[in-house]
């Protein structure tokens, strides 16, 4: 398996990394069989025909930085606490619904929005960079991908990092709201729970009586994350850019989507109604699994990472070079990196720890 190195700070040494990066990253990943080299040639030759590729990404790239998705067994949010997603019109409607999200938001925003984009997101990137990549819309509101520069991207179901008012529209960046949160609420405090996908924190109800929620500024209206809530539906100019956007493509990339909710499913049955080729990756079954003639259940990180980082080096290697070579490939193209050779430079017994981090990832 392969990790985020960009998401380590320089002060790491390398001999934490193992551990630390492991313990985090498989906190919300499921499980998922061994890799099928038939599948992974498959998606080699799915991508390096197609042109401009449109791609859809879920929770499953964001699980690979730390933050949980919804619906995996196990570890998803459904299966770990019998609480559910604030729904739209609740927000709306209650105040008090409206304090209580904001007081978790507030407690769990510094560690949601430190969450920093993996090799999935960089990789995707990447595409956009060489060509490949024709439009990427992203049902996750995390911002990983306008984090890892990703610029031909649409976000579904908006950001958590900006929040509107239903009032006024106006738009105001997330954490300068957090400096509003705290001058208005001085000495409050709350002991923090779980983070759920959506940044909130569980905490009990007597907690956030006295938590106070400001307005807008600008109006005096109700403030609210620039977000796709439970029960409500995407802005239609978004949706008809979206398929205009589907429309120029010539092949479809499902990442990390169970596609369960029909605001992302849409495109796909629109896709299959131009007849355009459909590939999915998705640890577990997907709403479209019948739309697709390439189907595999496996982990999104593994497969951006290792399926089509030689297509990009020489076309001529594929089929040539096993699946295990393509692991050690692009294992030290990112060990390379930067930001991880300060990490490792700032640690002691550096040969040793090198040799720690390159045993995890090959043999894991």
């Amino acid at each position: 398996m392969l990790f985020s190195w960009r998401s380590l700070p320089p002060h790491v040494a390398v001999g934490r990394c193992a551990s630390t990066i492991q313990a985090s990253v498989q906190r919300f990943v499921p499980a998922s069989g061994s890799i099928d080299s038939n599948a992974l040639e498959q998606l080699q030759a799915f991508v390096s025909h197609a042109s401009r590729l449109f791609v859809i990404s879920g929770a499953g790239l964001s699980t690979e930085s730390g933050i949980p998705d919804y619906r995996s067994e196990g570890v998803g949010l459904y299966a770990r606490t019998d609480r559910r997603p604030m729904q739209h019109s609740e927000f709306v409607r209650s105040a008090k619904s409206r304090q209580r999200y904001w007081a978790r938001n507030y407690v769990g925003w510094p560690q949601f929005s430190s969450h920093q984009p993996n090799q999935a997101h960089f990789a995707l990137r990447d595409w956009e960079e060489k060509g490949k990549l024709h439009w990427l819309v992203t049902q996750n509101v995390d911002a990983l991908h306008s984090k890892a520069g990703q610029q031909r991207l649409t976000e579904l179901h908006g950001s958590t990092h900006r929040v509107v008012c239903l009032d006024c529209g106006q738009l105001t960046p997330r954490a300068e709201l957090q400096k509003r949160f705290a001058a208005l609420n001085p000495g409050w405090a709350a002991s923090a729970g779980a983070v759920a996908p959506d940044g909130d924190v569980f905490l009990e109800d007597e907690q956030v009586l006295n938590f106070t929620v400001p307005a807008c500024d600008a109006c005096g209206g109700v403030l609210k994350p620039e977000v796709t809530f439970f029960g409500d539906v995407v802005n239609r100019t978004t949706v008809s850019f979206v398929h205009n956007k589907l429309a120029e493509s010539d092949a479809v990339l499902v990442a990390g989507s169970s596609l369960q909710v029909f605001s992302g499913y849409r495109f796909l049955l629109a896709a299959s109604e131009r007849k355009l080729p459909i590939a999915i990756v998705n640890i577990g079954s997907t709403r479209a699994d019948h739309l697709t003639g390439i189907r595999v259940m496996f982990r999104v990180l593994t497969f951006l990472l290792n399926a089509f980082t030689l297509r990009f080096v020489s076309k001529e290697l594929i089929g040539v070079v096993n699946v295990r070579l393509m692991l050690l490939y692009s294992t030290l193209v990112f060990l390379s990196r930067e930001a991880f050779r300060r990490a490792c430079l700032s640690g002691e017994g550096a040969g040793r720890n090198w040799r720690q981090v390159i045993n995890l990832l090959w043999f894991t």
